[in-house]
């Protein structure tokens, strides 16, 4: 196993043990949130990274880190109500809810291998900053895709940004040596 791939599933335990916690405590009262809902809380949570890093002020006291975490588990929510249609209930079984949990996280590590490979590690030379940048570009597409009706002339469809943000928010977290 590659380092890359170590780092990256530290960081993936940590944030899926995060979303177990969380489900245990509030159940998947997620599942009433359309993916447009999810997105714009994807920018609540960057944007506030990106605040913090230009400031330098944190009134509220929760890390960059933390955020970065929420964001992956957003992403990973994100694909589920994006994805999983076929679903109707809104309260899942934590069982059920992991494993939804588990398929979309492999399915990023899988893409996170591939482009890896293809782009030589160059996430490794660039700065956080940059990485939170990414993650709100890429929030600006799929909110100009989903006021499109999720319609693409050329372009990746929403699932690919999600998925790209997942992995720049792990990305960020190993360059922020977290655990």
């Amino acid at each position: 196993m590659s380092k890359t791939t170590i780092e990256f599933t530290n960081i993936i335990t940590n944030c899926r043990s995060i979303y177990i916690a969380k489900t245990k405590d509030y159940g998947t009262a997620w599942r009433i949130l359309r993916t447009t809902s999810l997105t714009d809380q994807l920018f609540i949570k960057a944007n506030r990274i990106k605040t913090i890093q230009e400031t330098g002020v944190n009134q509220v006291g929760e890390s960059i880190e933390g955020e970065f975490k929420a964001i992956v588990n957003y992403c990973v929510i994100a694909l589920i109500q994006l994805k999983e249609t076929e679903i109707v209930e809104l309260e899942l079984e934590l069982n059920q809810a992991t494993i939804l949990f588990d398929k979309y996280m492999n399915l990023a590590i899988e893409l996170m291998t591939k482009k890896n490979h293809d782009y030589g590690e160059a996430w490794r030379d660039m700065r956080i900053s940059s990485l939170t940048d990414l993650i709100l570009m890429k929030i600006l597409r799929i909110k100009q895709i989903e006021d499109n009706d999720g319609m693409t002339s050329i372009s990746e469809g929403i699932d690919a940004n999600y998925y790209d943000m997942l992995n720049y928010a792990v990305f960020a977290l190993i360059l922020s040596n977290v655990k």
